[in-house]
Formats: C-alpha cells, structure tokens, sequence
C-alpha cells in the first residue's frame, strides 16, 4: 500500500504564527505541574496541526480536565479564543488531507488467495460525495426524497434507465431468437439425416425382395 504523506498534516504553526501571539493564561504562583505559557503555546501549536484535543493535551503531558478548568479561568479569554482558532485550522488539515485521498484516491495492494498480485488505485465515493456536497452543494446537496415523477433529474435517470434495459432486452431477444433458429437447424438435419437413413434402408429391402439371398432358387 502506498505510505500517505503525512507531514503536511502534522506540522505546527511557525513560531511567529498570529495563532501564538495570544497572551497565556496567567499564573500567580507557578508550579511543577503548572500549565506555563510555553506549555500552552505548545498546546496551541499541537492542536493546529492535528484538529484533536485529547492527541495535543498528552503532547505537552497534561490532562483534558487540567485544560478545561484553565480555558475557564478569569483572563484565559485569549487562550480560549487561539483554542478555538487551533482546532478550525486542525479540522481545515484534515479536510484537506481527506479531499487530496477522494481525487487522487489511495493505492491499496490486490491479493488473491493470499498472494498479492498488484496494486491499484481506489477511490472512496462516498468520500467524493461528502466534499462535493458540502463544498458544491448548489449542485449536489439535493435531497433524493424530492426526486419524483416530473422532476428533470428524476425523469433524465428514468430515460437512462429504460434505455438501458430497452439494449439488455433487444439482446436478449436476439440471443432467443438465435436459440430458436438453432434448435430449427437441428431438428431439420436430425430429419434430413433420418429420411436418408430410411431412403437407404428401404432402396436395400427392395435389393433384397427383387434378387433374393441366393438360396431360394436350388433344390
């Protein structure tokens, strides 16, 4: 399978990003365990790169309920805010990582009775779907429940559909059709082959009537 190239996703923001310029929760008396203002920068920074709370908490080592209860603390309203801004940008990676996967599509091995046989390239249409609706949905965010009788999307499938089964029916007949001929063809030899055979038959009885076997004539 083909390694995806994951360190566009996992890179933090640059040191001098705006996303880090905000001012840190502040701590009176500081402790070991004390989420410091690098701590948070870290935090931040982690966030940013991957979208996911709990992933970024344990980079810097800290626990969920410690960064919940500091966000809500008097003058955490920056840190809440860069927080926020952190995880839209971390979502914005994976939504883009996801949208490079659905048009380029992912290379999976093929295997066949346990032997690996290639690979190909496959795409993940739901996944298409997803971003087509949500970034085109002008076009592609129609409910299917409004499709009925009279609608053009619904009527255009409709003729697509009985075309379709219009070909599959002209083909079947036909395949029908030549079945039958071919059953005629034989039922007809089969005849031909048994009114010669009863030709024969008879021409060598009529042989035998007219010279006989050879023993009636002695005495």
């Amino acid at each position: 399978m083909a390694v995806r190239d994951t360190g566009a996703l996992e890179a933090g923001p640059d040191p001098d990003d705006p996303l880090l310029s905000f001012a840190p929760v502040p701590h009176k008396a500081p402790r070991r365990n004390s989420i410091t203002a690098d701590r948070q920068r870290a935090f931040i920074a982690h966030l940013a790169a991957t979208g996911i709370v709990k992933q970024a908490a344990a980079h810097i080592g800290a626990s969920l309920e410690a960064l919940y209860k500091l966000r809500a603390r008097p003058g955490a309203e920056e840190f809440s805010a860069a927080w926020d801004a952190a995880v839209d940008r971390g979502v914005q990676r994976l939504e883009d990582g996801a949208l490079a996967r659905a048009i380029a599509g992912e290379e999976r091995m093929v295997v066949s009775s346990g032997k690996v046989l290639g690979t190909e390239i496959r795409h993940n249409d739901a996944l298409v779907m997803f971003f087509l609706r949500a970034r085109r949905g002008e076009r592609y965010g129609g409910d299917a429940r409004v499709l009925r009788p009279g609608h053009p999307v619904y009527e255009r499938i409709r003729a697509e559909v009985l075309a379709e089964k219009r070909k599959t029916s002209l083909a079947e007949e036909d395949a029908i059709l030549q079945g039958i001929e071919r059953k005629i063809d034989t039922l007809a030899r089969r005849e031909r082959e048994g009114r010669s055979l009863l030709e024969t038959l008879e021409q060598e009885e009529a042989v035998r009537e007219e010279f006989g076997d050879g023993e009636d004539g002695e005495a």
